[in-house]
């Protein structure tokens, strides 16, 4: 990694910090932020096709007039889709909707439906099936590169038994109130990189005052110290606004540096 970039286990460069965009509604909300984030500096914009924004997020990403090689795009296969064929459809359906030629970062959004019971092992030979378009999607030169989402050691050993590429990502709920060490240190173990969505906990972080006296030692917002934590740890944060002062806040962490005894204590909070 440099300041500003994580290299992945096939050398493709992702910026450290992505502009999430779960929970922005399609139309002119989502277009308006991811628009300011480009103009703020954000260069990776996460999306998936399950958030139903991506028409407005290729939108955006057309109308700022970036060179489509500067900016990284993100999407993610829907949970309930699953299969080889059924995969390679929803990936050209999200490939429509953005109006681009080709995904930067392809993810299983997650390895078993939304609401449904158990820890989704049970759909592994369906994820398996559809890694394997994700392969060939790959191989393809349509996908830049791979990985998962919301998959934890077991999922992640079972698709690795029976597949060639290993994840190269694994988009996590990962924040100081949530610390999965066992599914950390696998993915590290495996050279997988942790993408930190809900850096700030879906707002919970603010709800406290457990962080207030390091902001203010650092002269920084809460949030800042929370991304700047989860960055340090090595995971690529992506946080979420729609508010124009905070997207430009929450890019704003590449000036300063935690101490390693602050890092600590906000792993221990």
């Amino acid at each position: 990694m440099n300041q500003l970039n994580f290299k992945l286990a096939n050398g493709v460069l992702i910026p450290a910090i992505g502009f999430g965009t779960w929970q922005i509604p399609d139309g002119e909300v989502a277009y308006n932020a991811v628009l300011h984030a480009l103009k703020a500096g954000y260069r990776h914009i996460d999306t998936a096709m399950a958030y139903k924004n991506e028409e407005s997020v290729g939108r955006a990403i057309k109308d700022f007039g970036i060179k489509r090689e500067e900016v990284f795009i993100t999407t993610k296969l829907p949970a309930y889709i699953k299969g080889y064929n059924e995969t390679l459809e929803a990936f050209q359906s999200s490939l429509d909707r953005l109006g681009v030629e080709y995904i930067d970062l392809y993810l299983i959004h997650a390895p078993k439906p939304w609401g449904v019971e158990g820890d989704g092992m049970n759909y592994m030979d369906q994820n398996i099936a559809s890694w394997k378009a994700f392969e060939e999607l790959y191989k393809r030169g349509l996908i830049r590169s791979i990985g998962v989402s919301n998959f934890g050691p077991n999922h992640l050993t079972a698709l690795m038994k029976e597949t060639t590429i290993v994840p190269m990502v694994n988009q996590i709920l990962v924040n100081p109130n949530a610390i999965p060490r066992e599914n950390i240190l696998f993915n590290q173990k495996h050279n997988i990189l942790i993408e930190a969505y809900s850096p700030l906990a879906t707002g919970r972080i603010f709800q406290t005052d457990r962080f207030d006296a390091i902001a203010v030692k650092y002269h920084k917002t809460v949030a800042q110290i929370c991304i700047r934590w989860s960055y340090q740890m090595g995971f690529s944060p992506l946080p979420k606004s729609v508010t124009p002062s905070r997207i430009e806040e929450n890019l704003n962490i590449f000036d300063f540096s935690l101490t390693q005894e602050d890092m600590d204590l906000i792993g221990k909070l």
